[in-house]
């Protein structure tokens, strides 16, 4: 839930050109993939953060897979470094 709520932040938050904006598609799938390279430390407790990354790390992983239309770059799709 919390990777969601942080997902809608920052689809509002990020102004993209009229021209470009990002659909629910690419907001799910961004999404999805979000969850999938930085997984809840504790199931279910969104309070507890993430195994890797932090959460500048994550915005960045986002905003580069809806700049990709909803696919992340082969490099950072890879697991962070922490």
């Amino acid at each position: 839930m919390r990777q969601l709520g942080l997902a809608l932040a920052l689809v509002t938050t990020i102004y993209v050109n009229p021209a470009a904006a990002v659909t629910a598609e690419v907001a799910k799938a961004c999404s999805a993939r979000l969850a999938k390279a930085f997984p809840p430390r504790e199931p279910g407790n969104p309070a507890a953060g993430s195994t890797a990354g932090n959460a500048q790390e994550q915005r960045k992983y986002f905003a580069n897979c809806v700049a990709n239309g909803g696919r992340a770059d082969t490099k950072a799709d890879s697991k962070p470094s922490n």
